[in-house]
């Protein structure tokens, strides 16, 4: 099967991956909180940005890789972390590592996935960064720490933007619980899922499997989209980040940052890279659009700067590219691509978008992501009498 006749984009995947997972699956991955209103804003204000096309520069293969924290890897983005991976499909976790490590990509893994580091230690490539939601105990923090070392993780993020638990209301209607529990309506939506409900039958429903060590997975006293994670952690601080700099040997990323002011402060206090995000909506749903406080970060920092939330192309890819990120990240897209296809769907995601990126590049002339042109507001654009748009002036 020519998988790109038949799935061309990401929205493509998407619905297929609807189709092969329990609604309650669907609803954690896809849902935001609140109204949902900073998940739409990500889509609609990445929508207004565009680039005037430029013509007649002949042949030439544009080139995709990119630089970042002193690697060089052969495309501009990677896979994100999301918290219990496993739930959405069976080993997500460890077709997300092995597939980041054939294509030379960056993988992370989260605190809170259904999979320990010890269980993906043989699966890592070079690039795999270990995403902490941090503890409160500095003796589980150090041992946290080595773990992930010891299991072949060179980098670590801190985020930063997950404080309390999120309401996350379409999640919670959904009568999704942490840990999971097979209630009689989930069972009956599991039950119209036969490929998803057979995976978790060989593999056991999932859990927070690094948590194990550390603490009773009861959950008691929890809210629904809380988990036993918030049993252990804190809000942190900036002694908290100074703390894990000091502990850390590697590259130390810290991601949720919006403000320019917040950005500016951990590049004084030594991290190595900023990741702007708004936590795809996932969290407040009164942020900006993570691509419009994108610029104003970039200009207050010399930092490397990753970026995700709402991206879905290759052409999403260069507008983060063109506004100041050196790294993008994407996170649900991976788990759709995996949720509609297996493991050959992330193959395909990362084919995909590269085949975007370097479509959208011909149309520019751009011959490296170093030289994109400047990027146009769409929605700045006047409007001459018949109705359409006109073009600004080069």
């Amino acid at each position: 099967m020519d998988l790109h006749s038949t799935y061309p984009a990401l929205c493509d995947l998407r619905r297929r991956a609807q189709r092969r997972v329990p609604k309650f699956v669907w609803e954690y991955l896809d849902s935001a909180t609140g109204n949902e209103t900073t998940k739409a804003l990500n889509r609609s204000a990445l929508d207004s940005i565009g680039f005037l096309p430029s013509v007649l520069h002949g042949e030439f293969t544009p080139d995709l890789s990119a630089t970042l924290l002193g690697r060089k890897f052969p495309l501009p983005f990677g896979i994100a972390p999301i918290g219990m991976s496993g739930l959405i499909w069976p080993d997500a976790e460890g077709h997300l590592a092995r597939a980041a490590a054939r294509a030379n990509l960056p993988y992370a893994l989260s605190t809170v996935a259904s999979q320990s580091p010890e269980d993906l230690a043989p699966h890592l490539g070079s690039d795999a960064w270990f995403q902490m939601y941090p503890p409160r105990d500095p003796e589980i923090r150090k041992d946290m720490l080595d773990r992930a070392k010891a299991a072949g993780f060179n980098g670590l993020i801190l985020t930063v933007d997950v404080p309390v638990a999120s309401r996350r209301e379409r999640q919670t209607r959904s009568g999704l619980t942490n840990p999971p529990r097979l209630t009689p309506r989930l069972l009956a939506q599991v039950a119209c899922r036969p490929v998803w409900a057979a995976g978790m039958a060989r593999r056991g429903m999932p859990h927070m499997r690094m948590l194990d060590k550390y603490s009773d997975t009861s959950g008691q006293g929890l809210s629904s989209t809380a988990h036993v994670g918030y049993l252990l952690r804190t809000s942190p601080d900036w002694e908290y980040v100074n703390w894990l700099r000091d502990a850390w040997d590697g590259p130390f990323i810290v991601k949720g940052v919006l403000r320019p002011g917040d950005a500016a402060a951990l590049e004084r206090i030594g991290v190595d890279a900023i990741w702007v995000s708004n936590h795809a909506g996932r969290q407040f749903d009164g942020a900006p659009a993570t691509i419009t406080a994108l610029p104003a970060v970039r200009a207050a920092t010399q930092l490397p700067i990753l970026f995700d939330s709402g991206i879905e192309s290759g052409l999403d890819i260069l507008r983060a590219l063109a506004l100041g990120a050196d790294f993008v990240m994407l996170g649900r897209a991976f788990h759709y691509a995996l949720a509609a296809l297996g493991a050959r769907g992330i193959d395909h995601l990362i084919d995909m978008l590269a085949k975007d990126l370097g479509a959208n590049m011909g149309q520019m002339g751009a011959r490296t992501l170093r030289k994109l042109p400047a990027p146009i507001n769409l929605q700045d654009l006047p409007v001459i009498p018949n109705g359409k748009k006109s073009s600004p002036k080069a």
